[in-house]
């Protein structure tokens, strides 16, 4: 392939690029095309280096697809709960599941209190009681399911199950914390079911590559051999366009597929299930045993300061990072230096969710949300993320975010963690297994993964759009054009 008259590293001299082997072989100006050479014109526009998004949940992010929207903005009380949730029933809409295997699933997502309170199994039975019906909290920790769904997952014969709510007569209340991976093994018992259950990531993975994203992170904590054999399968069969590091527990095996590789073990916390301190420095010593760096979801203070006591008395291994840091107080910011891991945050919620920040955390904490800048001047690595389906997975609206740091409402909230536009970018350029490294180069003999604009760096820099995403690049192969669906063979313009 390729790529001519670019700027590439802002600068305003234009070039070509040719990718060869899924390299980058050639940079100069004027670079004669080879016959039957892939040619892409970028007429002065910006050639970037494909973006990664650092913290994302493929398999969740497409099973939304085919969910219902339960929590604000799309619903904001128990009517509109059930008219959305009946709606769907109305329309046919399913999730997962065929004939002859599982019934039919309701899947529900984004779900908050402020809608109508806690729920359990028999508030959902009132709005369907037809079909097994779950729910997911906006948080993502907590499923709710009603009385079919918990049948189904044969809810009362694990009442002792950790993570399994009981009401004050012991009877499971549908309520289910971190127990993702569980639901998915009840079922998905035996082999036909399990893979049809599954939801498809082609749609997902075009989406992405048309925001210019040539790998993702997935960090879902109980990801194991069931999670990556699907990504193989995926890569495998051409519906999976993206790189992918995968996250997850200490049973997912290591990869022989060069798109799907084995990454850090996931270490889920929760401020009101803190493991004790010995368990914590076992789960660490055991990931770096292995060869693994840990990922250690951290949204508040406590979780924070435990993690990064428990890595400074274990000692830090290179790739070690925070999922989140969604509060950082400016007194624990010497220990987040000193201990030496990397962050990996989610600007975006706030502008998707800053206006509840703003109601909900007190005012003294607001400069503490969803630190950027201040991480940046005290050298911390920084990585950025849309941890979706949790935020919307558009990289590019978690980069304006980082920019103006606005609330849906236009408030402004943490000003000053405000990044340039440059900064923003290098948050989804650096690599896969460096998150807060350095920004990938274009360069002679680097892996051709890029995005190229429509436009040039100067006006792309003050928009930060997807819309400004014209093609994208994956080891050499055109993945997205945007004016062309068929890109076999593709010739954009003749010189």
């Amino acid at each position: 392939m390729l790529i001519t008259d670019v700027q590439v590293a802002g600068q305003r001299a234009l070039v070509d690029v040719r990718c060869t082997h899924g390299l980058v072989s050639e940079i100069g100006s004027p670079l004669q095309r080879v016959q039957g050479e892939q040619l892409l014109c970028g007429v002065g526009a910006a050639l970037l280096p494909g973006l990664h998004d650092h913290h994302i949940h493929l398999l969740a992010l497409a099973a939304l697809y085919n969910s219902v929207q339960c929590g604000p903005p799309d619903v904001a009380n128990a009517e509109q709960l059930a008219q959305a949730l009946r709606a769907h029933v109305r329309k046919g809409g399913r999730t997962g599941g065929q004939s002859g295997h599982q019934p039919e699933w309701l899947r529900g997502v984004a779900y908050h209190e402020s809608v109508a309170g806690p729920l359990d199994r028999w508030r959902l039975d009132e709005i369907v009681s037809d079909r097994p019906l779950k729910i997911q909290h906006r948080s993502g920790k907590l499923w709710i399911v009603n009385s079919v769904a918990a049948e189904l997952l044969a809810l009362d014969e694990n009442a002792n199950l950790a993570g399994v709510e009981s009401d004050s007569r012991g009877r499971p209340n549908g309520r289910l914390f971190r127990l993702d991976g569980w639901m998915r093994a009840q079922l998905a018992q035996d082999a036909q079911a399990g893979p049809s259950a599954m939801p498809a990531l082609s749609a997902v993975s075009r989406r992405l590559a048309s925001y210019g994203v040539t790998g993702v992170t997935d960090t879902t904590p109980d990801n194991g051999e069931f999670a990556l054999q699907y990504f193989v399968r995926a890569a495998a069969a051409g519906d999976l366009l993206q790189d992918v590091r995968v996250m997850g527990d200490d049973t997912l095996p290591q990869s022989d597929c060069m798109q799907i590789q084995r990454g850090e073990r996931k270490v889920m916390l929760d401020e009101n299930t803190l493991p004790d301190w010995d368990t914590l420095l076992a789960i660490f010593a055991r990931a770096h045993r292995e060869g693994r760096a840990v990922a250690v979801h951290c949204v508040t203070p406590a979780e924070l300061v435990l993690t990064l006591s428990a890595l400074r008395a274990v000692g830090v291994r290179r790739g070690d990072r925070i999922e989140h840091a969604s509060l950082v107080p400016a007194e624990v910011m010497p220990l987040l230096r000193e201990v030496g891991v990397r962050v990996v945050t989610q600007p975006g919620f706030i502008r998707e969710r800053g206006d509840q920040y703003l109601q909900a955390i007190a005012a003294s904490e607001h400069g503490d949300l969803y630190r950027c800048h201040s991480l940046l001047h005290e050298g911390i690595p920084l990585a950025g993320s849309t941890d979706a389906p949790y935020g919307d997975c558009d990289p590019w609206a978690a980069m304006r975010a980082a920019v103006q740091r606005s609330t849906p409402s236009g408030m402004l909230l943490g000003e000053a963690e405000r990044l340039n536009p440059e900064q923003a970018l290098a948050l989804f350029t650096s690599a896969a297994d460096d998150p807060g490294g350095d920004s990938r180069e274009i360069a002679v003999g680097a892996t051709a993964d890029l995005c190229l604009l429509d436009r040039g760096w100067e006006s792309a820099r003050l928009r930060l759009r997807s819309d400004d995403v014209m093609a994208t690049i994956r080891r050499g192969e055109l993945i997205y054009h945007r004016e062309r669906q068929d890109i076999a063979g593709l010739v954009i313009c003749e010189r």
